[in-house]
């Protein structure tokens, strides 16, 4: 076990020195002097040049080591490095922080340090400092301009060794075009950015009317101007924030609603409120729309990037109001957020509260004295330097004698002395005559010399005209003002909305379209749409341009339709995610609809549509291999099911929605075989029934349509006789028109009758149709195809085809029947 140390005894002379001190006393000692630290060396900004200490020091480093906007970038670890071991020993984190809220454009309206590297985003933080590049921009030249002319004091740094700036020159009003934000003890402050020529425009006004009201500079200072751009919505808050210092406004984001894709629209947003990001955003979007607050949102995209800047992309569910959506997001989401303005900034090294005017005033004040100054240093430069030209000149007259009295003298000092008695110079212009090189005693030198003089004399006579007269003072200050608004100003960037009334009352719109009735439409080349309303589709007929309807069922705008699959599979379809036909005198045309591969992927031949309303009579199936089932809709809350089952190796052929249960069933077969019956003949099974016979088919035979007729009156029959073996979709054929009533009806489960007779090279038919009215068809492309003249004949042959069939309709039928192969 270690011996413990023994703990030294004090010295013999040794006087313990106890001070009682309160403990209230001390802490309130404490608290102020770390309240008064934070206040003055960290927090708030000064009211003249608008910046931080870490900022201005930031600042003054970059033109102390010379990284001018054109020279090269170098590490910003160097300029923070400096700082902190020069100015400001409070840890590198907080003074490259300041340093990246300067490049960033997003952040300051007019960004002083011009960065090199990745210095974040609106949502990202920046990469260390060690792989960043900065350099000084042009504003900050400015900031810093004239620094060295005696136009600012400076104090001793943290350790008394270097002298720093107590305020930068700021040849322009940086606390109003930048903003400032910052936290202290006990106060805080945020004062919104605003454009640099609506500033400047104010403040020669100011300069020329010193007794200008708030409502005068605010015609040339409307609102803030912010980095992001968008839109500001009532002005009554920002007229209490110039009047007061104190007041709120509220940001909009800007967003357009625009056709996205042929069926979708969406919201394009390519501006947001400042100090809010496209990810945060995002991330509030999917918060709402997950717990059920936002509906009509399908998606959202951030395409944004360095040439096209922001672009934020929110698709939207067809049957939504985007209006309605757009003004919800402004409601639920940060596209639409407050801004407080608290103007608090250091004047006279004491926090204020400013309004417009006081902030424009204190800036000019600044602004005048940094110019005073630099024309008095800039006055007695010139004085200083005539001085010495005019000794100059008086030497180079006696030039001969000059030398000779120089090479007399015992040394220096006599030389000087003996100039100033002869020639009655000062001490400095006799020192000057020493130094002077045997160069410039040519006649070509003293011309310069004359020439200089008399420049130097019209300089110093400018500058005591300026320093001597007030208004010349401040129109001088007017004109660099103009000149640096000239230089680095730019247009409006937000757009002031004087009132939240101006926009639309989100209270007022309805997000959901009505549930009114339409219908649902399904092309023979496999584009799905729907009408607007239930009399938009029916006697006006089944084909678009180069195309027809092979399906369509009645629904509503909020409805769900199934669609049925050759593999005896049911697919629910939401209403309102299919595109809007717009209302024509003529037929619909699908052009406008969406491809079924992009709302669902399937591996079966969709059919047609179904109805899921239980009230009706059902939905009739025909399968290949002859088999006919009635069936209501029974899809247990599923995305999918089976609505029959299948023997191996048959499919479904045809489906139609029935409308009364009274329709005449029509089996047509490959061997020419047509059958037709009464749909009562057909019990209603259940969804896992698998249906009963319905025609009777030869060895080799197979059903090639399946359909129902309401009125055999008007019904007709179309069959394309082939070839069995050739591929499906490459034979012409020979079709064959014909009226259904000259087919008899015949009882379930019988052969049937024939419908054509096949010609030379036939042996089979590869497509037929049978259903109300005349019909159409049309090629896998959607070319229309003529079908040839009604034939009154049942075993007729057909009329060859100019090219192959892929799909055929009725221009009346609401349900019409299944189609080719």
């Amino acid at each position: 076990m270690a011996a413990r140390k023994a703990t030294p005894a004090p010295p013999e002379d040794f006087e313990e020195h106890i001070v009682d001190t309160n403990v209230s006393d001390e802490m309130r000692s404490s608290f102020l002097e770390y309240a008064y630290s934070v206040i003055y060396a960290r927090a708030l900004p000064d009211a003249r040049d608008g910046l931080k200490p870490v900022q201005r020091r930031i600042l003054y480093t970059m033109h102390d080591m010379g990284l001018r906007h054109d020279r090269g970038h170098v590490k910003s670890a160097r300029p923070v490095g400096d700082v902190m071991g020069r100015f400001h020993p409070h840890g590198d984190s907080a003074i490259y922080d300041a340093l990246v809220r300067m490049v960033q454009p997003w952040s300051m309206r007019l960004p002083l340090i011009d960065g090199h590297g990745n210095f974040g985003s609106a949502d990202d933080p920046p990469a260390a400092m060690r792989y960043t590049e900065c350099r000084m921009d042009l504003p900050a030249e400015a900031m810093t301009s004239s620094i060295e002319e005696d136009t600012v004091d400076f104090r001793p740094n943290y350790d008394g060794r270097e002298l720093e700036p107590a305020v930068l020159p700021a040849a322009f009003p940086n606390l109003l075009v930048n903003g400032a934000a910052g936290i202290a003890v006990g106060m805080a402050t945020n004062i919104a950015p605003h454009n640099l020529v609506e500033v400047v425009q104010a403040l020669r006004h100011l300069i020329d009317h010193p007794a200008a009201s708030l409502d005068d500079l605010m015609r040339f200072v409307p609102g803030p101007d912010l980095p992001t751009g968008g839109k500001i919505v009532g002005l009554d808050g920002v007229r209490d924030a110039y009047e007061t210092g104190n007041g709120s406004f509220k940001m909009r984001a800007t967003a357009r609603i625009e056709s996205i894709t042929p069926r979708r629209k969406g919201i394009v947003v390519t501006e947001l409120p400042y100090n809010v990001g496209p990810e945060k955003v995002i991330e509030a979007i999917k918060k709402y729309v997950q717990n059920k607050k936002l509906q009509g949102i399908s998606d959202i995209k951030n395409l944004t990037d360095r040439h096209k800047g922001l672009h934020l992309v929110i698709e939207l569910k067809n049957g939504f109001v985007p209006e309605a959506i757009l003004e919800q997001l402004y409601k639920l989401t940060p596209m639409e957020t407050s801004f407080g303005i608290n103007a608090v900034a250091l004047v006279d090294g004491q926090p204020r509260t400013l309004g417009l005017r006081d902030l424009l005033q204190v800036f000019l004040d600044h602004r005048i004295e940094v110019v005073r100054r630099r024309s008095a240093f800039r006055r007695q430069k010139a004085a200083d330097r005539l001085h010495l030209v005019d000794g100059l000149l008086i030497a180079i007259v006696d030039i001969d004698e000059v030398i000779q009295l120089i090479r007399s003298s015992e040394n220096r000092a006599e030389a000087r002395e003996r100039l100033q008695s002869v020639f009655d110079l000062s001490e400095a212009q006799a020192d000057y005559i020493l130094d002077l090189q045997l160069g410039r005693l040519t006649k070509f030198s003293r011309l310069e010399l004359e020439k200089e003089a008399e420049e130097l004399r019209r300089r110093i006579e400018e500058l005591d005209r300026i320093l001597s007269d007030e208004a010349a003072l401040r129109a001088l200050v007017g004109e660099e003002l103009a000149d640096v608004a000239e230089r680095f100003g730019t247009p409006r960037r937000t757009v002031l909305l004087a009132s939240a009334g101006q926009q639309v009352n989100a209270a007022k719109l309805t997000v959901e379209v009505a549930d009114d009735p339409c219908w649902v439409l399904l092309s023979g080349t496999g584009l799905l749409a729907r009408t607007g309303d239930d009399s938009a589709f029916g006697e006006a007929g089944r084909r678009g341009k180069h195309d027809v309807v092979v399906s369509a069922v009645a629904a509503t705008a909020r409805g769900q339709v199934g669609l049925v699959c050759d593999d005896g599979t049911v697919h629910r379809l939401d209403v309102l995610d299919l595109p809007l036909l717009p209302p024509t005198a003529d037929a619909p045309t699908l052009q406008g609809g969406v491809p079924l591969s992009e709302l669902l992927l399937l591996d079966a031949r969709p059919l047609a549509l179904m109805s899921l309303d239980d009230d009706g009579p059902g939905v009739a199936l025909g399968t290949e291999q002859g088999v006919v089932k009635r069936v209501k809709p029974d899809h247990l809350g599923r995305d999918s099911w089976e609505i029959i089952r299948l023997e191996e190796g048959d499919r479904l052929i045809g489906a139609t929605q029935l409308s009364s249960g009274e329709e005449e069933l029509v089996f047509i077969t490959s061997d020419a075989q047509l059958l037709h019956f009464s749909a009562s003949l057909v019990r209603p099974q259940g969804r896992t029934g698998g249906g009963v016979a319905g025609v009777k088919l030869g060895a080799d035979d197979r059903v090639v349509s399946f359909g129902a007729v309401r009125d055999p009156e008007r019904a007709h029959v179309l069959t394309i006789a082939g070839h069995g073996d050739a591929l499906p979709g490459t034979q012409n054929g020979s079709a064959k028109l014909s009226p259904f009533a000259i087919y008899p009806a015949k009882g379930r489960a019988t052969g049937g009758v024939r419908c054509q007779r096949f010609l030379a090279g036939e042996d089979r038919l590869i497509a037929a149709w049978a259903g109300d009215g005349a019909p159409m068809a049309c090629s896998s492309s959607g070319t229309p195809i003529e079908p040839p003249e009604v034939s009154e004949r049942r075993d007729g042959s057909g009329q060859p085809l100019s090219q192959p069939v892929h799909a055929i309709a009725s221009p009346l039928s609401a349900t019409p029947s299944g189609v080719s192969d």
